[in-house]
């Protein structure tokens, strides 16, 4: 079976690495941003990563979620070429939070008892008295931070190994990735469609309910050795407050933003202060105890978070007499959700090909 996947960030990368390991997929990624770009429209490069999973309990996301938990695992205990290592997770709430978008947001990460508590190791609650001025509580859990520039090759190279093919490509249609010139084994059978936020503007698709929500982040040299979140800021809902040490060497980050809406690729020097300013205020270990000008900056960064409103959406349709499956619009989930959307996708694939039942 020919299958081309559109978009080589991590939703399609990973799902062609799943399928790929499936006898009898002839697979073409093909793209207009690979690994090693940095670009506006491709968010991939930018994001943190980690896990810290704000899936409401229940949900398809959850069990997204909880099946990506133990890959990312396996890759921090046995692949360290892979750029992924284990990093205790703090998370601070505060009660004058309550209501702000940022803690509807993460009221599942928040909770003291939320369901992960079984799937990550190591939770629990932080004793009060050992908590900052103005947190109220906090859980803390053994999760994993994922260095993206390593990562993304990563996926590339198992990919390569299983014999799939890439190529730079611009579609303007979702039916253009079955011209005859695209696949060189002939009539592509099937699309899977990962373009994240393209998927607003590609034809056959055009999916209004996509969304940027821009993420600024700076990422400096001074390290963190831990990972922390809070439930929000006093600079208003559209930002937040998050540390993360990326796997070797990556540089620590700090962040950040969550503007729905907004499509700046250029990083507002205000805001980096206010970012570098909340980051030293929540964990002064960063500049031993100094100011923000301890800070050694590698340089800023601005991504677009891809949204969708109703969630991710993995489902199978025709277009215009082409199978084509859908797997995009985690927004600010694509890693944590990563190996549960491809399973799920690949699963797909495979039933509209008649390689599986469907249930």
């Amino acid at each position: 079976m020919n299958v081309v996947i559109i978009g080589a960030g991590v939703a399609g990368l990973t799902t062609a690495m799943l399928l790929s390991k499936q006898p009898g997929y002839n697979i073409v990624v093909a793209a207009k941003h690979m690994p090693g770009d940095y670009d506006i429209e491709y968010a991939s490069p930018w994001a943190g990563a980690n896990y810290m999973p704000v899936s409401v309990s229940g949900t398809e996301a959850a069990k997204w979620d909880k099946d990506t938990w133990g890959p990312l695992a396996d890759l921090g205990k046995n692949h360290p070429e892979a750029g992924v290592h284990f990093q205790d997770c703090e998370i601070h709430s505060r009660d004058k939070d309550l209501g702000s978008a940022t803690a509807d947001w993460f009221a599942e990460l928040l909770s003291p008892n939320p369901w992960f508590s079984k799937v990550v190791p190591n939770f629990r609650s932080l004793p009060k008295e050992s908590l900052g001025p103005g947190i109220n509580s906090a859980t803390v859990f053994t999760s994993v931070c994922i260095n993206t520039a390593i990562y993304l090759p990563w996926l590339v190279s198992q990919c390569l190994a299983n014999g799939v093919i890439f190529k730079r490509s611009i579609f303007k249609h979702i039916n253009d990735a079955a011209l005859p010139d695209v696949h060189p084994h002939g009539k592509v059978d099937l699309v899977v469609n990962c373009t994240g936020l393209m998927a607003s503007k590609l034809g056959g698709v055009e999916d209004k309910s996509v969304v940027p929500a821009r993420g600024q982040i700076v990422i400096v040299r001074n390290e963190a050795g831990k990972m922390l979140d809070v439930s929000g800021t006093d600079d208003g809902d559209e930002e937040a407050c998050y540390v993360m040490t990326r796997a070797a060497g990556g540089g620590t980050v700090l962040g950040g933003s969550y503007q729905k809406g907004n499509w700046e690729s250029q990083p507002d020097p205000n805001l980096a202060i206010r970012i570098m300013k909340r980051a030293v205020s929540m964990y002064p270990a960063l500049t031993d105890g100094k100011g923000i000008e301890h800070l050694d900056v590698i340089r800023h960064g601005v991504g677009l978070r891809p949204v969708r409103e109703g969630g991710t959406r993995i489902e199978k349709e025709r277009i215009d007499g082409l199978w084509v499956v859908h797997n995009y619009g985690a927004g600010g989930a694509g890693y944590q959700l990563l190996y549960g959307c491809a399973k799920a996708t690949v699963e797909l694939v495979e039933e509209a090909l008649g390689a599986r039942p469907k249930l």
